[in-house]
């Protein structure tokens, strides 16, 4: 079994928990993801419209990978929505993992709504030619 099986997505939409005591829970989106992997490193991208920098969460803690990305809907003064395409829910991808990888050393970079980021394989895992005597 590759070590990219160990990597399990979460399920669906999930509700995140409520900022303040008396609101109803937020639901969340599963975004669009891909996991790619290469000797050196587990490589992911995954798709966030509307989602900005500041708006964006990424942390890796006891073998899980936690994005939460947040749109920003601000309508211009004066403007009534009549339709949107698109609710108003944040994303949220949860990974579990093996700690296959060098969490230190994630290199992350979010372009037009596209977030890839790579989590570089431990030195133990990298392929590695052995001489035979």
């Amino acid at each position: 079994m590759s070590l990219l099986n160990s990597i399990l997505p979460s399920l669906g939409r999930t509700p995140a928990p409520a900022s303040v005591p008396n609101e109803s829970p937020v639901q969340t989106v599963k975004p669009l993801f891909e996991i790619k992997e290469t000797p050196e490193a587990f490589g992911v991208v995954v798709q966030l419209p509307g989602v900005a920098k500041d708006g964006l969460e990424l942390t890796i803690e006891d073998g899980l990978v936690r994005l939460v990305g947040r749109r920003s809907t601000a309508v211009p003064t004066g403007w009534t929505t009549l339709h949107r395409e698109t609710a108003d829910s944040a994303y949220e991808l949860l990974l579990a993992h093996d700690h296959a990888f060098a969490a230190d050393k994630v290199v992350a970079e979010l372009r037009d709504g596209v977030l890839r980021f790579s989590l570089p394989k431990t030195e133990a895992l990298k392929p590695r030619k052995i001489v035979v005597n």
